[in-house]
């Protein structure tokens, strides 16, 4: 299994998080692309947020920085274009001992302050009421979808499709529940 993969942690820390979904293609709401029609869903859509003082351009910036306590890998992370493949190049070194242990409290937390701070996305998950929402990784190179997403086979979306059951139980319920580390925020203290 790759170094990066983080089915290990979620069948670990979150067995609870890992199944394998299957979903009636024409009954869902698919993201893949930001500029997309449900773009927004996206976790690197375009939506700033605004955590412990510090802006972030996208939730996958703050996500992704929420790996790590080393000051210049925050930083290296904060001023990349593309925050999940520069974070990549600092997880070997890097990436907190117990990431495995908050990753899925992380990516709530994350969900919940785009929920919170941004109109369009809140909106975006209100029209998708009564569909199912999938991550759609089928123009992947990977032969099956990682943990977040799905791929589509014949007219069935199939996959672990994690960020999507996260998405659907933000939008039912309006908020999620998570528990995170004291030290999880440490790393704002690098940023500008």
């Amino acid at each position: 299994m790759s170094f990066y993969s983080i089915r290990h942690f979620i069948e670990q820390y979150y067995p609870e998080n890992y199944t394998w979904e299957k979903y009636p293609a024409d009954e869902c709401v698919t993201f893949h692309k930001t500029t997309d029609e449900w773009g927004v869903l996206s976790n690197f859509a375009r939506t700033p947020l605004l955590v412990k003082g510090v802006k972030f351009k996208c939730a996958e910036q703050l996500f992704q920085l929420m790996k790590f306590k080393e000051p210049e890998a925050i930083k290296a992370v904060y001023a990349a274009g593309n925050p999940k493949m520069t974070a990549k190049h600092w997880e070997r070194t890097c990436r907190r001992d117990y990431w495995g242990m908050m990753i899925v409290d992380a990516m709530k937390f994350v969900l919940q302050e785009k929920y919170n701070q941004c109109e369009e996305f809140r909106l975006a998950l209100e029209r998708s009421r009564g569909r199912y929402i999938v991550e759609d990784q089928t123009s992947f190179p990977k032969k099956t979808p990682d943990t977040w997403g799905t791929k589509l086979h014949d007219d069935v979306f199939e996959g672990p499709n994690l960020l999507g059951r996260l998405l659907m139980e933000l939008r039912d319920k309006g908020s999620l529940t998570f528990q995170l580390p004291e030290d999880t925020f440490d790393f704002v203290r690098f940023l500008p």
